[in-house]
Parts: structure tokens; sequence; C-alpha cells
């Protein structure tokens, strides 16, 4: 191997290794994130909260943040402890106690000008068919919805916006994904990998001029 092709592959080999290390600049989006309880633990929700049905003694919690997607989300804070929030509900025939867990999130993630309220709790008594989202609206009014039954805001707050796409998370390294549709190196950096062959090649090209 020539000296010029023996160059052209080690620049080439340092900017791909460069590609592959680099992650992309996700974007986020600022929105109400819903948990259920699993053995104590918060689940990311599976379904949207008008379709989700709760049974008596479940515990559903929301939270505001800024995510890029649901691996990304942020657990409400507080614990999903349904004695903790409806210990001191009395059961009802024909009806179900659902305990809420509220959390507003942070200055970080709030939209401008707004405040965070404080995290709440509340425990909802509501009937036996009754969805998450009548639970929600028993405990937590006024809800805000989109055109598309995308929960936007949790009493009143935030006044605006819903799920709009903001920055990259704030105090929050970009992360890579490695899976299948993961994050693809940055224009820069194909741009670097077009111009190390463009100039490898025409390195290699003037070497065998030489010799010709």
């Amino acid at each position: 191997m020539s000296r010029a092709a023996r160059l052209l592959l080690v620049l080439l080999t340092a900017v791909l290794g460069l590609a592959v290390a680099a992650p992309a600049q996700a974007a986020g989006y600022r929105y109400w994130s819903f948990w259920e309880n699993d053995g104590g633990s918060w689940t990311y929700a599976t379904m949207g909260p008008s379709q989700s049905k709760p049974s008596d003694g479940d515990v559903e919690g929301f939270r505001f943040a800024v995510s890029a997607d649901s691996k990304d989300a942020t657990k409400p804070r507080a614990a999903a402890d349904f004695t903790a929030v409806c210990g001191d509900t009395a059961a009802q025939d024909g009806k179900k106690r659902v305990a809420v867990v509220i959390d507003f999130g942070t200055a970080a993630d709030a939209p401008d000008g707004e405040t965070p309220p404080k995290a709440r709790t509340a425990c909802a008594r509501v009937g036996e068919d009754a969805t998450a989202a009548d639970a929600l609206a028993a405990v937590a009014k006024p809800l805000r919805y989109d055109s598309s039954a995308l929960l936007c805001a949790i009493s009143g707050y935030p006044e605006t916006g819903c799920g709009e796409q903001v920055g990259q998370k704030k105090d929050q390294e970009p992360k890579q994904d490695h899976g299948q549709g993961g994050s693809l190196p940055s224009v820069g950096v194909l741009a670097g990998v077009v111009a190390v062959v463009v100039l490898g090649g025409a390195a290699i090209w003037q070497a065998k001029r030489r010799r010709g």
C-alpha cells in the first residue's frame, strides 16, 4: 500500500470514529407524561389517561417535564403509595378510589414566565367505569386538552402551550441511541468524511501521476 493510501486510511478511520461517537443534539418536548403504579414503583403508561381504566386501589401519576421520548421521560417524584394518599378515604359501593399524584415539575422545565405549583396528591372517588382522566378531572380541574385529546394542562398549568418542541433538555447531556432508529451523525461530521475522501483521492492520484 502506498504512503498516500495509508494516510487516507488513517484519516478516514479517525473521522468515521467521530461520526459514530458524536451524539446528535436531540430536541425534547414539554408535556405531561402519564404513569401507573407497578408494585409500588412508577411505570410509563402504555395508553392515555382517557383510555386507561384504573381499579380501586390503583395509583395514577402525572409529571410535567421536558423529555425526548418515553425512555427519557421523568417520573413523578412522590412515591406511588395508595395508602398514603387514600388511606383516610373510605370505600363506597358503586365507587372506586384512585390515588392521583401530580408533579408540576421544576422551574428548569417550566415555560418562560411561568412558575410550577407545588406537587400534590389527591384521592379521587369516582364511578366504577371511570377512566384515569375522569379521576384526574375529579381532583385537579381545570384541565386543558388540544384538538387531538392530548393533555395540555392540569389545574391550569401551564397556561399556554401543549407538547411543543423545545431545545435540548436543560442540564442534560444528549443521549446516544444504539438501537434501530438511532441518532445519525451530524451534517458537519458527514461533510468532514466527504472532504477527507476527496482530498485523499486527490493525493493518491497525484502519487500515481508522479510514478507514471
